[in-house]
């Protein structure tokens, strides 16, 4: 008797008010047939697409978290690995869609707002990906897609290009390209896709990104 194939995982961070790219996504990966881990600061939101997810056929658990310091990151993957854990399910795709907004003049820019974006745009996205990469080591190689696990950052028109008072929030994207740029050439080798993609394109991450793009 053939085994039972794994039921793939996508974790999720960041779902800003339910409309945006994370909810779009989630709502995406669900009707593929993934499992969905959903990470976002805040029950209420976190918990209410969980349930939209789930009367829609789905499979989705809510993981609310208090903040996005690396403790609250590793504290949320050891959660999320206890809950869909191997043989019968398979983390392969985890999308890092947390960011932090400024836009002020250069010359009003505090030493607090360029903390505040290198900690959740730069810090944060080192932690999540450091889990999802551990994760994705754990699996066998897909079949179907040829890789252990997918990571995805979404970026926004300022991961490209900087504007008038986009200094600090530049910054941050900046450094979060430069991350996925690093991470694919590093660990690409083995078979762990990363991916950078801009939501200036794209209004969701389609399960094709999970299976094939890398930068």
């Amino acid at each position: 008797m053939a085994a039972t194939a794994a039921r793939r995982v996508l974790v999720i961070a960041g779902l800003g008010k339910g409309s945006g790219t994370g909810a779009s996504t989630a709502r995406v990966f669900s009707k593929a047939g993934y499992s969905v881990a959903l990470v976002a600061r805040g029950a209420d939101s976190v918990n209410e697409l969980a349930k939209e997810l789930n009367a829609s056929g789905g499979e989705a658990s809510p993981f609310p978290v208090e903040g996005y310091l690396p403790k609250d990151i590793t504290t949320v993957w050891n959660s999320i690995r206890k809950k869909y854990a191997s043989p019968t399910y398979s983390i392969g795709a985890a999308v890092f869609n947390i960011g932090q907004g400024v836009w002020k003049p250069f010359l009003d820019i505090t030493p607090e707002d360029v903390r505040l974006s290198l900690e959740i745009n730069v810090e944060a996205a080192f932690a999540f990906s450091r889990e999802a990469v551990l994760t994705f080591k754990e699996n066998a190689v897909s079949e179907d897609t040829g890789n252990r696990g997918t990571l995805i950052f979404t970026g926004a028109t300022a991961s490209l290009r900087g504007n008038t008072t986009t200094s600090v929030f530049a910054a941050g994207k900046f450094g979060l390209r430069a991350l996925s740029q690093s991470l694919a050439k590093e660990f690409g080798r083995d078979n762990i896709h990363v991916a950078h993609v801009s939501t200036a394109t794209y209004t969701s991450i389609s399960v094709k990104h999970a299976n094939w793009i890398s930068e």
